[in-house]
């Protein structure tokens, strides 16, 4: 295993939003390489204090360390009959060997929720599980994982010389399907899967994600594996506290016309407990996937809404089969 195959890259000259500098444009070029070789890369200089990050590892960690049937006040319907999400919340650990609970925006208000009535903008009751504090902390980690998010996107339109502002035809805050979510490994006493192509146990099935990007902080603990697409070889994503990981996505090999392609990872079986903060950059449900977003090129075709190609692409996913 190398570790030198995941490339590091410090984003500092890009937090302000100013792609014009020739450190910003060399740092673009950076990501640009790191996305079409190997589709993973970690990000130091990202403005997002560690303290914040630990907070939010504080209060995932809290949540999961509560009683069961605490924990199944915020399950979708599916996992807890009295409840109406089907989406959003709380999944239980005999889905899939791992717990999760997923975030939408936390901006989602019920009454919005209720007047949009689309299936996958879900208001969350929060306040069932966790204190004032607690969602103060998951609210600002949120808008920061989000903003940051966002600049990624903006430096991906800078690299195809289209102006980055765009970025909020497709990103709209309360129409966004961005999700939060905390994935807690407990003691696994078994494997979820063992590997056709090398027969290793796996925590965490081989899969790719569906948007834009994923922007991860993955503990000391590790485990998460990145597949050359060439050599089909497996290296590790080093543990660094400084970093967060990021991942392309199917959406953004999409827009891309397949320059920037999904790519395969996995999580490797670990007998002690782990956990992982994904944060999914999905655009708004209403989006047209239009492949001349980010290209000159011309489409007879408006594209299919995100909604429509999320709700393909959840299909693989067993926590999702609700």
């Amino acid at each position: 295993m190398s570790k030198s195959y995941i490339p590091t890259i410090n984003i500092s000259s890009l937090i302000k939003n100013n792609f014009e500098t020739q450190k910003a444009f060399k740092t673009i070029k950076e990501i640009e390489k790191a996305c079409v070789n190997v589709g993973f890369f970690q990000i130091t200089g990202h403005g997002i204090n560690l303290r914040e990050i630990k907070k939010t590892c504080e209060v995932g960690n809290k949540f999961f360390n509560l009683p069961d049937s605490k924990k199944r006040r915020l399950a979708p319907k599916k996992w807890n009959k009295k409840n109406k999400n089907l989406y959003r919340g709380y999944f239980p650990n005999d889905v899939n060997g791992k717990e999760g609970l997923d975030i939408g925006d936390l901006k989602v208000t019920k009454k919005y929720s209720s007047n949009l009535k689309n299936q996958y903008i879900e208001f969350l009751n929060l306040g069932l599980c966790f204190n004032k504090n607690s969602i103060n902390v998951l609210n600002k980690y949120f808008d920061n994982i989000y903003r940051l998010s966002e600049t990624l996107f903006k430096s991906v339109i800078k690299l195809n010389k289209k102006n980055p502002e765009i970025s909020t035809a497709a990103f709209s805050r309360l129409k966004t399907l961005s999700t939060l979510r905390f994935n807690y490994y407990p003691n696994q006493t078994k494997p979820v899967e063992i590997s056709k192509q090398d027969g290793v146990a796996l925590g965490c099935e081989t899969h790719v994600d569906s948007g834009i990007f994923t922007v991860l902080y993955q503990d000391r603990k590790g485990g998460l594996q990145v597949q050359n697409r060439k050599n089909k070889k497996w290296y590790d994503v080093p543990f660094n506290k400084k970093a967060l990981v990021v991942n392309t996505g199917r959406a953004l090999e999409f827009l891309s016309k397949g320059k920037f392609k999904a790519t395969n990872h996995r999580v490797l079986w670990n007998k002690s407990k782990r956990l992982s903060v994904p944060f999914f950059f999905e655009p708004s449900y209403d989006f047209k996937m239009n492949q001349s977003f980010l290209n000159e090129v011309k489409s007879k075709n408006n594209g299919e809404i995100y909604e429509k190609f999320l709700n393909k692409s959840l299909k693989k996913f067993i926590e999702y089969q609700r």
